[in-house]
């Protein structure tokens, strides 16, 4: 069941999470605009960048509860 759940997260980071692919992600470019004061974001913008986001947080939290188990055994 483990392997399922990585493997479904992992296909989420890469479609959802880096999607559209070209010139580049469309994250990095959110990141980046966040950086940079976020000046100009819209509601849209900051929902974009959560859509976009979620996946890699989704990521990071299965990681860490993965490897707190781990530790506790």
């Amino acid at each position: 069941m483990k392997k399922q759940q990585l493997r479904m997260i992992i296909l989420l980071v890469l479609t959802l999470g880096l999607a559209p692919y070209s010139p580049e992600p469309h994250l990095f470019g959110k990141i980046r605009w966040v950086i940079s004061g976020a000046v100009g974001m819209k509601p849209m913008d900051w929902f974009d960048l959560v859509l976009h986001g979620f996946p890699f947080i989704l990521l990071l939290a299965y990681l860490v509860l993965t490897v707190c188990k781990k530790e506790s055994s």
